[in-house]
């Protein structure tokens, strides 16, 4: 049973990292495409407020798929700790 329980586990770090992953991917795919409107010369001044954002949820990403990682490294270990 408490392989099962590790398994979801591990499926669910792996959900969640790919969901900031994710959302990352979406933040620098708006930035960049109003950058190249910009550069084209058909955009507004929305370009600086849009990096910013694709930088802080990158960051937010990057940090929230360490803790996720970690945490799940720790469980693990402490499962096959218990079994062993």
């Amino acid at each position: 049973m408490t392989s099962f329980k590790l398994e979801v586990i591990d499926k669910i770090a792996a959900l969640m990292t790919a969901a900031f992953g994710l959302i990352a991917a979406l933040a620098w795919n708006a930035a960049i495409s109003k950058l190249m409107e910009d550069w084209l010369g058909t955009g507004g001044d929305q370009t600086i407020g849009l990096l910013i954002y694709a930088i802080i949820i990158t960051i937010i990403a990057v940090i929230a798929i360490i803790m996720i990682a970690r945490t799940y490294n720790k469980m693990k270990a402490a499962e096959e700790g218990a079994t062993k």
